[in-house]
């Protein structure tokens, strides 16, 4: 599998340090967070940033992320179509292929079936913005109670009723957990539609108190990540995995060692199961 640093994780530092984040640890990918690269093109442009990323060997994978992308009306949901067009633009640019697109928290009174709906009516009007421009939209269920989609198995219920070539989903390892997914949903998803797999732990907590700053290096929680792997591999998934932690105490770590002790760590987590 190739091996993906997310911008999330090292939250403080800018575009240009993850960057060199990823080189120096030896990730093949990265995914890069929207808000540094906002303010990485105040003051460059979209061509240094790529000449940048091939002189690091680095490839751009995804851009993370368009936000509560779901039950806007009017104005706001103009502005969704329009950040997902612009978005686009640049990860076309960039040669990056994916986006993350994340659903919004339940409206009062709002059912599952209201959930698919409007989910499957989003995803297919932001499908077509992004196939003018070669881009895969990447949903990401979230594993918090607040959030519409917070289950494995209703991203790809929502995924599979979408039912275009350019929508598939993320699985994280926080959100998974958190949310309550089991390892036999993985094992009833097509491989060809999970776009992007994060990779994290998660501290000794209620599943329903976690929060995304409990969030661990792999290996240093108690969520199944073996198991979850295990299940990954019996579908034959063998794409990328990017690690992806919110954790403020991180952030603070001098970039070369945040580099390292991601890298190793997913490393260590796939040995054994991915060689």
């Amino acid at each position: 599998m190739l091996l993906g640093f997310n911008g999330a994780t090292s939250m403080n530092y800018d575009l240009e340090t993850d960057i060199r984040i990823a080189q120096q640890a030896g990730f093949d990918l990265l995914e890069i967070w929207a808000a540094k690269l906002n303010n990485y093109l105040e003051d460059n442009s979209l061509e240094s940033l790529k000449q940048r990323l091939e002189e690091a060997h680095v490839k751009p994978y995804s851009i993370n992320s368009i936000e509560f992308i779901t039950f806007k009306e009017g104005r706001d949901y103009e502005e969704i179509k329009t950040e997902c067009r612009r978005l686009c633009s640049i990860a076309k640019e960039l040669d990056c292929p994916k986006i993350v697109v994340v659903p919004s928290p339940t409206p009062e009174g709002a059912t599952e079936e209201d959930i698919i709906a409007e989910s499957v009516r989003v995803l297919r009007e932001l499908s077509a913005i992004a196939s003018e421009y070669d881009v895969d939209l990447a949903f990401e269920f979230l594993g918090f109670s607040h959030i519409s989609v917070s289950t494995l198995d209703l991203c790809y219920r929502i995924v599979r009723e979408t039912d275009r070539p350019n929508i598939g989903l993320v699985l994280d390892t926080f959100h998974f957990y958190a949310g309550g997914s089991g390892v036999e949903e993985i094992e009833a998803v097509d491989k060809d539609k999970i776009f992007i797999f994060h990779i994290n732990d998660a501290e000794d907590r209620e599943r329903s108190r976690l929060e995304d700053a409990h969030r661990l290096f792999p290996g240093e929680g108690v969520i199944p990540l073996t198991d979850i792997l295990k299940g990954l591999k019996k579908v034959g998934y063998n794409n990328m995995v990017s690690i992806e932690l919110f954790r403020p105490e991180y952030w603070e770590l001098p970039p070369r060692e945040l580099g390292a002790r991601s890298f190793d760590t997913i490393k260590q987590a796939l040995r054994g199961i991915y060689r």
